[in-house]
């Protein structure tokens, strides 16, 4: 796809040379978004379905800047990465594997998207993911948690907002001694007493219910970090349970915890003494 849209932007008089009008060195200069790499054609041309062997395959004009070296619109920072696996297969450290994944999207290198699928942290990525397909409305509700709160703050004029969110994993959690009874009425109840089962919770936002072996803390933890990874800075605390009522002395007993989110932090204001009076850095 990555590879169609750049062929497809060059200009129609420039999309299509002849093997002679665009010959390349063995050994190629590059400027990547500023940056100097040299590599051997061969290497820019050793996996044919990708873009870089598109650029290099004679078809295309590519420009050069003025010491003549082929130009790349692109970040260079992690182009390295990208020729030290054309040339032996290496893979990036940890720490660049997200980065050099984008990198190589863009420039549609399917082998190393393939290895890199297998590295950490993209593979626990994909059981994360795996996990939260199975939550209806995740990314919602994380929408509505960050809209609730920043409303609530602006209106109260504080750096912090506070929000009930109830997370349960279950239909219905319930005490053991109740749950044999409660099993047995499940599946077996009212048309009334259906309705007096079902109610949502006094809460700001609601998760679940889920079918995983992941738990509760699984979910908050994803919750926290997806919040984090916004900016936003969140605290949580388990502050009990539903208590709603709801029949044959039957109540929901869903955990509520309460997510406190700051929207900004305070300075730490240091007093120095200088030779004129006091200064206040912040």
């Amino acid at each position: 796809m990555l590879l169609h849209h750049w062929m497809c932007r060059l200009p129609p008089r420039q999309s299509r040379f002849s093997l002679t009008s665009a010959q390349f060195p063995e050994v190629v200069p590059l400027n990547v978004g500023g940056m100097y790499f040299t590599t051997r054609l061969s290497t820019l041309r050793r996996y044919e379905d990708t873009m870089l062997a598109a650029m290099f395959s004679g078809r295309h004009r590519i420009p050069t800047d003025s010491e003549g070296r082929f130009f790349i619109d692109r970040d260079g920072t992690f182009f390295g990465d990208i020729l030290n696996f054309l040339r032996s297969d290496d893979l990036p450290p940890r720490e660049r594997v997200r980065t050099v994944y984008k990198e190589a999207q863009y420039y549609s290198i399917g082998p190393l998207l393939e290895c890199l699928d297998e590295l950490q942290p993209l593979a626990s990525e994909k059981v994360r993911k795996a996990f939260l397909d199975l939550l209806p409305y995740y990314k919602e509700n994380l929408e509505r948690i960050i809209d609730i709160a920043k409303q609530r703050a602006i209106q109260r004029k504080a750096r912090f907002a506070k929000l009930k969110i109830c997370v349960y994993k279950e239909e219905m959690p319930v005490t053991p001694y109740e749950r044999p009874l409660y099993n047995s009425l499940r599946f077996d109840r009212s048309e009334n007493d259906t309705k007096l089962f079902e109610h949502h919770c006094e809460v700001d936002v609601s998760f679940g219910p889920w079918e995983a072996i992941a738990d509760v803390y699984d979910l908050l933890h994803c919750i926290v970090t997806d919040l984090a990874a916004r900016g936003i800075t969140v605290d949580h605390q388990c502050i009990g349970v539903c208590d709603k009522h709801l029949i044959n002395y039957y109540y929901c007993k869903r955990p509520i915890y309460e997510f406190k989110i700051t929207w900004w932090l305070q300075s730490l204001v240091i007093i120095i003494h200088g030779g004129s009076g006091l200064q206040a850095v912040y």
